[in-house]
């Protein structure tokens, strides 16, 4: 049903030196509803880690060099049936403090670094960490470390075909070619964080949140190494969380589908003489 709402417009009368007031009633246009969340993933790191360039490679299928998050931003993705909210977030330090407010009722949590940068994943456990203790009990943890195309060669090729098509178009928009080697070049730049690095850090995580290691997912599932660039493993690292959310999703869904009472339905309901039901 649409709603309605009142403004005030001015007439001109005959007289040009009278004028009068009439209210004349509007409907209010529709807008579109905004899908309800079926589950919330949050993406934590430091500042240039490349966390917002993760989410428009998988989002948007291309990489655009962006700048620093303000405060965060959401991303509603849409999996099968489901509604995922992806939560970015800012990670300069002044915006440290929200952190644990986007963090709030999360599912999951990618952790993410620079492997070019050891400094980024100190301060993984060093500020973010801590953080996270308003996720889920059953949150799950990603530590993700982005920007291995400037280390590692098999990250040069472009992922997909889709992703190469994505990167063609902009360049005829652009004029300008990117800047992609092929699979046979070099990377220049030196690795400072491996990936046994990002594998201690998952299990100091698991005895932070005082979780049995063997019962909980291996740190071989949950570390990646990944490329916005070229969207190496991009695809897989948000895939893979998003089945392993899959039985909370499925939780909350039985949940809303529970059977409930209707207050204002009146029907069957035996009433005594004084008005009480029987």
């Amino acid at each position: 049903m649409k709603g309605r709402y009142s403004i005030d417009i001015d007439i001109v009368a005959a007289s040009p030196s009278r004028t009068a007031k009439r209210r004349v009633h509007r409907a209010m246009p529709d807008y579109p509803k905004m899908k309800k969340p079926d589950v919330k993933l949050v993406i934590l790191g430091d500042m240039n880690v490349g966390k917002t360039s993760l989410l428009h490679r998988y989002t948007e299928r291309k990489f655009k060099d962006t700048i620093s998050t303000v405060g965060g931003a959401f991303y509603l993705k849409q999996w099968g049936p489901y509604n995922i909210s992806i939560w970015d977030t800012a990670g300069r330090e002044q915006f440290h403090g929200l952190g644990s407010l986007y963090c709030r009722g999360a599912a999951a949590v990618i952790l993410t670094y620079d492997v070019t940068n050891w400094q980024s994943l100190a301060e993984l456990e060093d500020r973010f960490l801590s953080l996270t203790d308003t996720a889920n009990s059953d949150c799950i943890f990603a530590i993700v470390g982005n920007k291995s195309d400037l280390t590692d060669s098999k990250a040069l090729v472009m992922e997909s075909e889709e992703d190469q098509e994505a990167n063609d178009e902009d360049e005829r928009k652009e004029g300008v070619p990117r800047a992609f080697a092929s699979p046979t070049a070099q990377p220049a730049i030196r690795k400072q964080v491996y990936r046994e690095d990002a594998m201690a850090l998952y299990n100091r995580i698991l005895r932070y949140k005082l979780l049995d290691e063997k019962a909980s997912l291996p740190a071989e599932r949950m570390c990646f190494e990944t490329s916005a660039k070229t969207g190496y493993n991009v695809d897989l690292l948000f895939e893979t969380l998003f089945d392993m959310v899959l039985p909370t999703m499925l939780r909350r869904k039985s949940a809303s589908d529970s059977p409930t009472v209707d207050l204002e339905d009146g029907d069957g309901v035996k009433r005594t003489k004084a008005g009480c039901c029987a």
